[in-house]
This record gives structure tokens, sequence and C-alpha cells, in this order.
């Protein structure tokens, strides 16, 4: 090769410097036109799950969105549990009223005393009243007991969950939910 073969393959002075350039910006914009063909194909697919890829449908599917579960607030959670929880103490405290009541005017309690003094006999019998050991004071103030121990315990299994969450979400990256537009 002489001196002038090694300019031109260097595109020195004996090579036409427009062709290159030429080349080069015509590769380049190809290049770019591709991407940006290939990344309006992938938000169509994308916004279009159920149509087949590049396929663009008149029909307007329902948008679908994939989602993951990466952290659970557990002051929230604690409020949230908190207040179910005493939901369902109150709703555990009316129905015990409304289950004692009921019995009550149903005449369960006299119908247990006189089969206790059936059963017994004598004098002992007689003073002898169910009411006096399922009384509804006794089973009230045993239901409200209970149903504070509820709210304590449900609002700190809630919040210990969360925390639980958390971590093992940090571990394995959460729960995956799909969640799509209705298509009304």
């Amino acid at each position: 090769m002489t001196d002038t073969g090694t300019q031109r393959a260097k595109g020195g002075p004996g090579v036409d410097p427009g062709v290159e350039q030429t080349a080069e910006r015509a590769d380049w914009r190809s290049r770019l036109q591709g991407a940006l063909t290939s990344a309006g194909d992938e938000h169509r697919d994308s916004a279009n799950p159920e149509a087949a890829p590049g396929q663009r449908s008149g029909v307007k599917q329902p948008r679908r969105a994939r989602l993951r579960l990466s952290r659970i607030d557990p002051w929230s959670v604690m409020k949230t549990a908190f207040l179910l929880s005493i939901a369902f103490a109150v709703v555990t405290i009316v129905s015990v009223v409304i289950v004692w009541s009921v019995l009550g005017a149903a005449g369960v309690w006299d119908s247990i005393n006189s089969s206790v003094q059936n059963v017994i006999g004598g004098e002992d019998s007689k003073n002898f009243d169910v009411q006096n050991y399922v009384g509804m004071s006794r089973v009230m103030g045993f239901t409200m007991l209970v149903s504070v121990i509820d709210v304590v315990l449900i609002t700190a299994i809630a919040t210990l969950g969360a925390f639980l969450y958390n971590m093992s979400a940090a571990l394995l990256g959460g729960v995956e939910v799909t969640l799509s537009e209705d298509g009304r």
C-alpha cells in the first residue's frame, strides 16, 4: 500500500469527507428510528396486553397494570386494626346482651332453676338460683374483659404482621397484583 492508500483508509486528504459522514449519519438515523419504532410498539402492547404484539384493535380494551405491594405502613395498619377491633368488641358486647336478654325472656333461667331443684331436692335446692352464677352482671363483666383483651391483641398482632410483611417483602419483593380498568 502506498502512502495515499493509508491516508484514504484513515479518511485522509485523498478521501471525500462527505461520503463517510453521510454513511455515519444514515446509520445513526436508522438506529434511532428503529429504537423509536420498537419503543412505540412496546408502549402499545403494554397498554393493550390482550392484543397480539404490534396489532392495533379498534375496540378499546381495559388497561391493566401489574403492581407490587412492597411495603405496608405499620402505623396505618395499627390505626385501622384498632378501629376494627373496637367495632368487633362493640358487636360482641351487644350480641351478648341480646342473647342473655332473649334467654331471660324465654324463661330459660327459671327452667334451669326448677330442673336443678327437682334433681337435688331438699331444703338446699330451694335457695338455688342460676342467676347468681351466670347473671347478666357477671357475664357482661367477663365479656367486657375479653373484649378489651381482644382489642389489645388484635391491634398488636396486626401491627406485628405489617412489620413481618415488610421484612419478607424486602427479601422476596412483595405481593404482585394485577389491576385492570373497569370496562363500563
